[in-house]
């Protein structure tokens, strides 16, 4: 399942990630400076120095294949049955009743375990 895959990246990629660093730092402490502007146009300019940071790193070697296994990942979640209100309601039903008979059987033993101990330790041996 796990192949051994070799990653070649180039000189190029080591560019891309220093400019999608410094445009996430510049969100940061462009955000943190000006703040006496409103907080919209901050926000803005924010969403648009993460996406150019997106952007840029998804051209990368690393990027193309997180690409691919968020496209893989997507089609695999189409191909999952959810379970229906019903099934999803009675199987909860079950695990809440399954659970309350465990605590009631721990419940009861943990009193024999301590009325069997209480009994041993009053006893000299």
């Amino acid at each position: 399942m796990s192949a051994n895959t070799e990653t070649t990246s180039n000189p190029m990629d080591t560019v891309k990630w220093i400019i999608a660093i410094g445009l996430l730092a510049a969100a940061v402490v462009g955000n943190n400076m000006l703040s006496d502007v409103a907080v919209a146009f901050r926000a803005i300019g924010v969403i648009v120095l993460v996406l150019a940071a997106a952007g840029t790193l998804a051209t990368t070697v690393r990027g193309a294949q997180f690409l691919g296994f968020a496209k893989e990942s997507r089609l695999e979640i189409r191909k999952v049955v959810w379970p229906s209100r019903k099934e999803a309601t009675s199987t909860t039903l079950i695990v809440l009743v399954v659970t309350l008979v465990v605590a009631l059987l721990l419940w009861g033993l943990d009193g024999i375990l301590v009325r069997v101990v209480g009994f041993a330790a009053g006893m000299d041996i």
